[in-house]
């Protein structure tokens, strides 16, 4: 802590110090904007001087800050997708440092489901380069099955695939799901999935903001050689006591917002309902349905305003799994796991130019699957410990100057206990301290062109690995081509965690860290792309990508045994790369409004002992994959939603034959299967249709009311999930394909907001 508090010193001492004299004879001017109705601050809204080329966005507590300001008159304009835009009259003298919060109100077009935005030109973080935002109306509308999720929605985009239609996990441009950061209100989550993966644990009603780093993001994040998801909380209505309640036949979700004297809260609770519908599944002697499984979630957040200078919030989150069945006649499973985060914020303002925000944090990963096997037990504990504290200071000089300095400093634990008939087998513990510290500046020399730079140190004291991670990012927006940004982009990237991957439920993941004798994985990344803002509220952009990754750590899948080996001798090293191109059309104005999406990818592995140390296609490798999503208002009351992707087929083994020792000395009946090279085969092509109808309105007049009625594969597709080859004993061969959803599902959900 005496380390954590000496370099906060310093960052403030030193940012007050570089603060010139000159400025003081310059004007500026700061504030919050927040949504007329709630009391929510705004993240990445838009605010401009209109008749100048002045203008930024909210950054992520929803403060802005424009500096550097000559004494005079200017007209303020502030904007936000699907609200209406507000402009302020303002004078300005000499040295003036004027607050100026604003609020925006929704659009009555917006409410009754037409989707509006801010013109294409006023958008600013939103445009960066690999930045995409998901808002949560979206998440809402998208046809699902069963249960809107924020991962399901975000693999809509382009770049990000999933595993299978029984998978919620991001493989986003050639990264398996445990290279991409999943924060909550700026604390760590772990491996988040519900129902053995087939989603994610963010209840949508409980969501601000989802923000996607697709690649080459800034140097205020790192630990994950390719991604962020940084998600927030709501914080509570601050205005009025407001509540949500939605039945659906996966689950059902409540929320309860509202004021009180000093601030805001927000409580959300989901839990799932399938539980008369496994009842009556057993009653029916279907075999294999589980004796027990629920899962739950609890969101909940407490905002206390200090004054106009500090706030401090606390955030918790908590959600498990919990199954219990039995499978065949002789395997019983027993399984919990899940998460539980909590994070304290403290943002303060030091000065219009000055802005901190310092956030305490505690993760726990839980996952403990139990086994009984023909009366043999075998169990596994897998804990992950994360307590940390970060501050982050956001400085902004001038118009040309800005620049973001923090630290995140913590303690790490991970365990793995695995016991096999009642002893153990496997007994590992690492607890570590770590820290990072990082330096970000953006630099506008032009009106056309910006550079953005950065470096995070990190250290992991468990091996003493000290590594630096520099960034690099250009952006020109050419005058004579109008609103179109020319982007390039470079980073480094270190990731000291590996996540261990189950084919079969997500809850038999199991997280392991870098140790002495396991080195970091690193790589680089190189992204370039072009933004342009077309008119009626048509945005296309084009990315291409290149990474490495090198120093790969995954278990030794050849290892026997792993008890009695030390823990470095566990691992196989490897190394990878992957490239390729994105194409993204969005409309997001008028009746008609959506996206069609297109990537080109390649992804490549290579490790010891597999392919003879060739490079192979993992199973999340996909040539081309396309999504196309349109939303269609048919009224004021009701609209239509179709979702349509493609996809190349997966990568997967396919054996070539299989050999028998005829006279074998040892008496070995078993057969052996030549296998030809590691998934070298690709399965037929993935493509499906769901298509969805909502209807709005007035419940007895005390509630507005949301109807969804949802169709998910509208057309039967049988997509395969695995093939199977069985080999006779005449030597013929039967093979066998198991689909993933082969029918069309119905979905039928049912809100009430109040």
């Amino acid at each position: 802590m005496r380390f954590v508090r000496s370099v906060a010193s310093l960052s403030v001492l030193w940012l007050l110090l570089v603060v010139p004299t000159w400025a003081q004879q310059r004007a500026s001017l700061s504030g919050f904007v927040r949504d007329a109705t709630t009391g929510e601050t705004l993240l990445l809204a838009n605010v401009v001087l209109e008749g100048t080329s002045l203008g930024t966005a909210t950054n992520n507590a929803g403060y802005y800050t424009l500096t550097n300001l000559a004494a005079g008159a200017y007209t303020v304009r502030a904007t936000f997708i699907g609200f209406q835009d507000v402009r302020v009259e303002v004078t300005l003298a000499a040295g003036e440092e004027r607050r100026l919060d604003i609020e925006l109100s929704p659009d009555d077009v917006a409410l009754e489901g037409v989707v509006v935005t801010a013109e294409a030109e006023l958008e600013e973080e939103n445009r960066n380069l690999g930045v995409q935002a998901v808002s949560t109306e979206t998440i809402r509308q998208l046809p699902t099955i069963l249960e809107p999720d924020v991962f399901r929605s975000l693999q809509l985009l382009p770049g990000i695939k999933a595993a299978s239609d029984f998978s919620s996990g991001l493989y986003i441009r050639g990264g398996s799901p445990d290279q991409t950061l999943i924060m909550l209100d700026r604390t760590t989550v772990y491996n988040p999935s519900h129902l053995f993966g087939f989603f994610s644990p963010f209840n949508p009603d409980a969501i601000k903001d989802v923000r996607l780093y697709k690649g080459g993001y800034p140097a205020e994040y790192g630990g994950r050689l390719g991604s962020v998801v940084d998600i927030y909380n709501k914080d509570g209505n601050r205005n009025e006591y407001r509540g949500r309640l939605s039945v659906g036949l996966l689950a059902s979700r409540g929320l309860i917002e509202g004021p009180y004297k000093y601030g805001s809260w927000m409580l959300a609770v989901r839990r799932s309902t399938i539980d008369p519908l496994l009842a009556a599944l057993r009653n029916a002697d279907i075999a294999n349905i589980p004796e027990k499984y629920f899962f739950y979630d609890i969101n909940g957040k407490v905002n206390f305003d200090a004054g106009d200078n500090d706030r401090f919030s606390v955030s918790v989150y908590a959600g498990a799994d919990n199954l219990e069945a039995t499978f065949f006649e002789d395997l019983d499973i027993d399984l919990v796991y899940g998460n539980q985060t909590l994070s304290g914020n403290w943002t303060h303002i030091f000065s219009p130019r000055l802005f901190s925000n310092f956030t305490f944090t505690s993760a726990l990963y839980r996952s403990d699957p139990v086994f009984n096997l023909a009366n043999t037990d075998f169990s596994r504990i897998n804990r992950i410990y994360d307590n940390s504290v970060k501050g982050d200071f956001e400085y902004i000089s001038n118009e040309r100057h800005s620049l973001k300095v923090g630290f995140w400093s913590g303690n790490f634990i991970m365990r793995l206990n695995d016991t096999f008939d009642g002893n153990p087998s496997l007994n590992t513990r690492i607890q570590t301290f770590y820290s990072a510290l990082y330096v970000d500046e953006t630099f506008k020399p032009t009106g056309e062109w910006q550079v953005r730079t950065g470096l995070r140190a990190n250290y992991f004291a468990e091996g003493d690995y000290l590594r630096l991670e520099p960034r690099l990012g250009l952006e020109y927006r050419p005058e004579a081509l109008g609103n179109v940004r020319l982007q390039v982009g470079y980073g480094r990237y270190y990731q000291f965690l590996t996540l261990i991957t189950s084919e079969l439920f997500s809850a038999f993941d199991v997280w392991l860290t870098t140790d002495d004798g396991v080195a970091p994985a690193f790589g680089d990344q190189f992204v370039a792309g072009a933004k342009i803002g077309l008119n009626d509220g048509i945005n296309l952009d084009i990315e291409g990508y290149y990474r490495t990754m090198e120093d790969l750590f995954v278990l030794d899948p050849f290892l026997p045994d792993a008890a009695g080996f030390d823990y470095e001798d566990l691992f196989m090293r490897g190394d990878g790369f992957a490239y390729g191109g994105e194409v993204f059309l969005e409309k997001t104005e008028g009746r008609l409004n959506g996206f069609v999406g297109y990537s080109f990818a390649v992804t490549r592995r290579r490790f010891p002992l597999l392919n003879d140390f060739n490079y192979f296609s993992p199973k999340y490798d996909r040539t081309h994959d396309i999504s196309i999503v349109t939303n269609y208002d048919l009224s004021r009351r009701w609209r239509a939603t179709v979702a349509w992707v493609y996809g190349t087929g997966q990568a997967f083994t396919r054996p070539n034959g299989q050999y028998k020792l005829l006279d074998d000395p040892f008496g070995n009946a078993s057969r052996d299967v030549l296998v030809a090279d590691f998934n070298a085969q690709r399965l037929d092509a993935y493509h499906r249709l769901d298509f969805g109808f909502t209807n709005i309105g007035r419940f007895f007049g005390f509630a507005d009311y949301e109807f969804q009625i949802q169709a998910i594969n509208a057309y039967f597709r049988k997509n395969p999930w695995f093939v199977f080859t069985e080999f006779n004993d005449d030597g013929t061969t039967e093979t066998s394909q198991v689909n993933q959803i082969p029918v069309l599902i119905p979905n039928l959900s049912f809100s009430l907001k109040f």
